[in-house]
């Protein structure tokens, strides 16, 4: 596992805040050394004070009062330290993680439609949860775990090789034994930790696709068989939760073991010492309370690291979301947009899905300014491919697409979209209100404009029977609008943005029959002007395009007006005399 990519992320935000990541440092050392050292060598001198039998009893008694003041100082300003320390670590904390929840929300987005269609959006919410709070833990551990630890060990031994470099050594060595027990561990824990991540990953991802497909389940009759499966995958996940509690267990129980061992050794070390005089009593109960003081630091050192551990592997899908290149990019240099007619060009377009799967070879067509096209064709034809090509949701292999005469690899993906209304055969509204999903086409729309939209787009008709009428919330997805509904506000929306092209993918699939001639008076307006792609199985809706093209297999095969492509009684007529009832049987 590739940590440096891990911290990385963490450290190009954290950094710039080095002030406070000083102060952290600063205010950790402040602590231990007052709660910790200051505190043992103290009561070490209470005791040796105690001990001399050559000082008068009122001279003991002085100079204890005088420890004691000493003892309440260095705790005040342990005290002081720690809570300057949390404010400090609060702050630090706070906002890194509100800019991580910023970077990570822009890297997901920059990547193109197709990467989200392979993706559950019930993961790629748990994997950005999991990488923001594996950062909260790093700090936390970092700064309540690894640091103290160190200082702990280092000023003991300091405080120790004053006294007894027996006992100092033997500290050193007992640490580097028991670093290396850690370790031991560590190899194991990975592993185990990651794939618990995985199993997590996916119960949650299909959790996630099973609440998105509840009318499914429901009108197959399938929820036996989908718990079934979200068996399988909660099993799994109770297997891997089971091994990591399993490997706890044995790894706690080895360290206390280690850890009992060397506490025996170094109290049958400290006595001899005592017994031969090369330490007081003082020395003993300091040294007694700094090594036990460090056993429960150090003991803490192995769940410190496990945790770190384990947020390392949490934060990983991530960091391996966001150094998967993104297969859409804007140019390094964009153009300034110079789109204001609406000419499309597609010149000798060469396009396949996944390298195996061609769709164009050598596709030409070109769309005049102001012009209605329709596209039609049996499902796999290309008609999606091209608004797709078109709107940048898919790289061309070669050749160009130009718009008034400007290559769209050549500006932004925004400033492309944003000249393009696009409405979907199945629109996918937010979880807000209706008003905020239609005025989400244009920036700082107001009531009026939305208003207005909606009766263009007889979507007006509806809200305003709902109670809380354009503030009526419409679930997620907008679930809790019909498709129909749904449709109207998202004609609405396109209808407000207002942009020289506009692509209709089945626009009015989702619409009754008397709507559907309400949409289309509407449409026929909003066209005006407007250079229109249509893309409709539904032939009585394009009738009366400017232009209509048959396609096949990635192929223009026929194109012309209405009238012209029943004249010359090829597919199109075929197509139409299929829908309209009037197919010659053979």
């Amino acid at each position: 596992m590739n940590y440096k990519r891990i911290f990385y992320y963490y450290w190009r935000i954290a950094k710039k805040y080095n002030l406070a990541i000083f102060f952290i440092l600063f205010l950790g050392i402040g602590r231990i050394a007052f709660s910790f050292i200051a505190g043992g060598y103290i009561y070490k001198l209470i005791i040796d004070t105690l001990n001399n039998d050559l000082l008068d009893i009122e001279i003991k008694y002085d100079i204890i009062l005088i420890l004691l003041v000493a003892i309440a100082f260095s705790f005040l300003i342990s005290l002081f330290t720690s809570r300057m320390l949390d404010y400090t670590k609060f702050r630090f904390t706070t906002r890194v993680v509100k800019e991580l929840y910023d970077f990570t929300f822009i890297k997901i987005l920059n990547h193109s439609y197709g990467f989200f269609s392979n993706n559950f959006s019930g993961s790629l919410v748990t994997k950005t949860k999991r990488f923001i709070q594996s950062f909260e833990t790093f700090a936390n551990v970092l700064i309540d775990g690894f640091w103290p630890i160190f200082l702990s060990i280092l000023f003991t031994f300091g405080a120790l090789y004053l006294q007894s470099k027996v006992l100092a050594f033997y500290l050193l060595i007992w640490s580097v034994l028991y670093f290396g027990l850690v370790l031991f561990f560590l190899k194991k824990k990975i592993q185990i930790d990651l794939k618990w991540a995985e199993s997590d990953s996916k119960i949650t991802g299909y959790l996630s696709d099973s609440i998105t497909n509840i009318f499914n389940i429901k009108i197959f009759s399938a929820l036996t068989n989908q718990k079934k499966e979200f068996s399988e995958f909660s099993t799994d996940l109770k297997k891997t939760s089971f091994m990591s509690l399993k490997f706890w267990t044995i790894r706690a129980t080895v360290q206390a073991f280690f850890m009992v061992c060397f506490h025996v050794f170094i109290l049958y070390t400290m006595i001899n010492l005592w017994k031969d005089g090369e330490i007081t009593i003082g020395v003993f109960v300091m040294a007694y309370i700094y090594l036990v003081g460090l056993f429960d630091r150090i003991w803490d050192l192995a769940t410190n690291i496990n945790t770190f551990v384990k947020a390392t592997t949490d934060a990983k899908e991530m960091v391996d979301i966001f150094d998967k290149p993104i297969d859409i990019m804007d140019p390094e240099i964009p153009e300034k947009l110079n789109i204001k007619n609406g000419e499309i060009e597609f010149k000798n377009v060469f396009f396949e899905y996944n390298n195996d799967n061609e769709v164009f070879t050598n596709f030409n067509l070109k769309i005049t300014p102001g012009e209605k096209i329709g596209l039609v064709g049996h499902s796999g034809s290309g008609k999606t491919t091209i608004t797709k090509m078109l709107l940048r949701f898919v790289d061309i292999k070669s050749g160009d697409i130009l718009i008034d005469g400007q290559n769209i690899k050549n500006i932004t993906q925004d400033d492309l979209r944003s000249v393009i209304s696009y409405v979907p055969q199945d629109p996918i509204l937010f979880h807000r209100s209706i008003g905020e999903n239609i005025g989400y086409s244009k920036e700082n729309a107001t009531q009026e404009e939305i208003v207005a939209s909606s009766k263009k787009a007889h979507a007006d008709e509806f809200i305003a029977k709902l109670p809380k009428g354009y503030d009526t919330l419409v679930g997620e997805r907008g679930i809790k609008l019909s498709g129909g509904e749904r449709q109207r506000v998202a004609i609405a929306r396109a209808m407000l943005k207002n942009s020289p092209i506009l692509v209709l993918d089945e626009a009015t699939s989702s619409l009754d029959s008397i709507s559907e001639v309400y949409i289309q008076e509407s449409l026929n307006e909003l066209m005006k002007g407007k250079t229109a792609i249509v893309i409709a199985h539904r032939l009585s809706t394009i009738a009366k395009m400017d232009r209509i093209i048959v396609l096949d297999k990635g192929m223009i095969l026929e194109q012309g007006t209405h009238q012209e492509l029943l004249d010359k009684g090829g597919m199109y007529t075929k197509l139409w005399d299929h829908q309209t009832g009037f197919l010659n049987e053979e």
